[in-house]
């Protein structure tokens, strides 16, 4: 049963029906014929089907059309008066970035994203950030030198000028959807804050529950760091932590990839607003990846004080060979439902009262894997039974 969906493709309206299992790069190339989006993989792996969604690169393989709905999708074929793109079609074909050119639609997308976002960035970050993109021709050698001339380019004219380099730009998300139980709102922005920096995979994550406990039984318990630490999937505490510092291990498991985090995380709590502020940052070895991120959350009074209603707002970055799995909204539902299994376990262990061993238990040195995969296929699920629902009026 087809759905009617509008959204903007190069900065056109498009109002049309679709099959709710159409994918987006399918859509454009059958149906609106913009055939410079290339099919290889079709499973998000090699990046000759990236384009612009809401001003951020994204696999429009693995993209369902129906989910853009109300979307700003750009292709390549929308910057053809494009200053930035220009200079790299010039700069690629100068330094022979390009063979069979089978990758190069997806590959000057994502050049673009790197120009923009990281005007300072050298060559292992440029390699970094191309490692969603594959080529099978060339090398990378070309593609790297292509690079980096635009940015050298463009940084001689920002000294040259005394001007401020370009704004970094804001990413903007694809859909909300709700996810999980006893959650009283949800919302995603990749909106950085003024001024901040924006690096691969930045995003703002906001989500709210409830718990059926005093603020001040909340509050004691967000002290301790270990049993926090033991509420969310895949991580453990490792060492002793202190009052406001606690070293952590997180391992997830998407596929036959599995990443081991290793960082620290420092705390500042204000009891008389109920507010604290955890900082972190960690590392994974084998990826070469690192992710860093603040956690804001505020304790506030419930139903006469009997539950205690917890507010979080999540800003993290992850970088490096895993940051391309940061690209699809779906990896926003996966941080989602994260968080609601923290909620659950939060609950369970503040039934179970401190140290007698609930579903949270403290655990020390290497923890369960987190298996994203599972997450995301829950969470694919989970979309499709909304769209089955929307269809049936439900």
């Amino acid at each position: 049963m087809k759905r009617k969906i509008q959204l903007s493709v190069n900065g056109q309206r498009v109002a049309t029906d679709v099959e709710p299992r159409l994918q987006l790069a399918e859509f454009l190339r059958e149906h609106l014929m913009l055939t410079g989006t290339h099919l290889g993989c079709e499973h998000g792996v090699c990046g000759a089907c990236t384009v612009y969604l809401d001003d951020s690169p994204a696999r429009s393989c693995i993209t369902y059309a129906i989910a853009c709905d109300g979307a700003d999708v750009r292709t390549i074929e929308g910057f053809d008066e494009d200053v930035v793109m220009a200079e790299l079609r010039e700069a690629f074909s100068a330094e022979h970035a390009l063979q069979c050119g089978y990758c190069t639609p997806g590959m000057l997308v994502t050049a673009r994203d790197i120009v923009l976002r990281l005007p300072d960035a050298d060559e292992p970050r440029i390699r970094k950030e191309l490692a969603g993109n594959l080529c099978r021709c060339t090398g990378y050698v070309g593609i790297v030198r292509a690079i980096q001339r635009v940015l050298a380019q463009r940084g001689n004219r920002r000294e040259a000028s005394a001007v401020t380099p370009h704004a970094e730009r804001a990413l903007a998300p694809a859909m909300e959807e709700t996810f999980g139980v006893r959650r009283n709102e949800t919302a995603v922005s990749l909106a950085p804050r003024s001024g901040e920096k924006v690096g691969r995979g930045d995003a703002k994550l906001h989500q709210s529950f409830t718990v059926d406990h005093p603020r001040e039984t909340v509050w004691a318990f967000f002290g301790r760091l270990d049993e926090v630490t033991a509420c969310l999937p895949g991580a453990a505490a490792t060492g002793t932590p202190t009052d406001d510092r606690v070293d952590i291990i997180l391992r997830v498991k998407l596929g036959p990839v599995v990443a081991e985090f290793n960082g620290t995380a420092e705390v500042t709590r204000d009891p008389s607003t109920h507010t604290g502020v955890i900082r972190g940052s960690a590392r994974d070895a084998r990826s070469s990846s690192t992710t860093r991120g603040e956690i804001h959350y505020a304790l506030s009074d419930e139903r006469g004080g009997a539950a205690t209603r917890v507010d979080v707002d999540v800003n993290y970055t992850l970088a490096g060979t895993l940051a391309q799995f940061g690209r699809s909204g779906l990896v926003q539902d996966i941080a989602r439902r994260m968080t609601a299994a923290f909620a659950q376990n939060l609950e369970a262990r503040l039934g179970a009262g401190p140290g007698t061993g609930g579903a949270a238990e403290p655990q020390r040195g290497r923890p369960a894997e987190l298996n994203a995969g599972s997450l995301l296929l829950t969470a694919v699920w989970g979309r499709l039974k909304a769209v089955w629902r929307s269809l049936l009026g439900r």
